[in-house]
């Protein structure tokens, strides 16, 4: 029988460690895209901002989410109000009860802002392959970029129509950092 000194058996130990160390578990697309979506699942449910320029304001008249209520002398100006079935669906950013249509001569960049009632978790698409990185105050880490869209579950198509009009921003480019805590693979941060 071989009896061991604390010594040896601690470089035993240690070579033991340096032997058996196992990389990091492989963090793969659908693992990040997963790890990313439950992170944006723990937020708090966002409702959308939509501009609606003026294909938008006659896109919503047609919909009957807001009618005609005053016309100004020079014809370019207007007042509109939201209907029972557009309070259902949105509501005007800002203060004012009522859509004020004031663009300048000439002016096509005009628009205004309404908010969807349904609130909604931003979805992440399209994950690229993960990469080993650098980020502060992580041990180990991987970041991947992937696209952020608005999820638009329960949102009336006429709304949804608007939203995807020229002048709004359906989707951003983000990249999620990733840190490996107790073997396995979490959302450190999205940027």
């Amino acid at each position: 029988m071989k009896i061991w000194t604390a010594g040896a058996l601690a470089i035993l130990g240690a070579g033991l460690l340096m032997n058996g160390c196992k990389s990091a578990p492989d963090l793969t697309k659908d693992a990040a895209l997963a790890l990313i979506q439950a992170d944006y699942d723990k937020r708090p449910a966002e409702a959308a901002t939509i501009a609606v320029d003026e294909l938008g304001l006659k896109q919503g008249i047609n919909s009957n989410l807001w009618k005609l209520t005053k016309v100004y002398p020079n014809n370019r100006w207007a007042d509109y109000a939201l209907t029972d079935e557009g309070k259902k669906s949105i509501k005007l950013a800002g203060t004012g009860g009522a859509i004020q249509w004031r663009p300048e001569e000439g002016s096509k960049d005009f628009h205004f802002f309404v908010i969807t009632m349904v609130a909604n978790h931003m979805k992440a698409k399209d994950v690229s392959d993960p990469q080993d990185d650098v980020v502060a105050n992580v041990q180990t880490a991987k970041s991947a970029g992937f696209t952020e869209v608005y999820d638009w579950t329960g949102i009336p198509d006429s709304v949804q129509t608007i939203a995807h009009n020229a002048i709004n921003r359906l989707s951003t480019r983000r990249q999620a950092d990733f840190a490996l805590v107790n073997g396995a693979w979490t959302v450190h941060s999205i940027n």
